[in-house]
């Protein structure tokens, strides 16, 4: 029988999660790249995102900064863990007109444990489902 004091030292302490969301190699396609504190212990994540696009400035690289959410086990088979993101940032209106407000960004990934898996992002009028999560190496 198990007793919590026997549950793996991976539950104790942080990790760092690096790599990106999107279908990487595709031309014009937005990629998540994400750089993520992880503490298993409180299920909580925080860092930063920066998503990059084969499209003209300024739209063509988003930073995140102050990204937060939650991770979260599954025990469904191959999906092992759920994250759910959310942070904003400040957008700044193209010319001709003149202003920035913050914007909203959200994704949602379902992967192993090694971070590979499924998942999508939404940024200011921009909306990616179902697309590939890969560790960085």
């Amino acid at each position: 029988m198990s007793t919590v004091a026997e549950q793996p030292s991976t539950l104790i302490g942080a990790y760092l999660a690096r790599g990106t969301v999107g279908n990487v190699g595709t031309p014009g396609a937005p990629i998540m790249h994400y750089s993520l504190v992880v503490v298993p212990s409180t299920g909580s994540v925080s860092g930063t995102v920066e998503i990059t696009q084969a499209i003209a400035p300024p739209q063509n690289r988003v930073v995140i900064p102050n990204v937060h959410g939650v991770i979260r086990k599954t025990g469904l088979g191959p999906v092992t863990q759920i994250v759910a993101l959310q942070g904003q940032y400040v957008y700044s209106v193209p010319p001709p007109a003149i202003g920035s407000f913050l914007a909203d960004f959200s994704a949602h990934l379902a992967i192993d444990n090694a971070w590979n898996g499924r998942g999508g992002f939404s940024y200011f009028n921009h909306n990616v489902e179902n697309v590939p999560v890969t560790p960085a190496n």
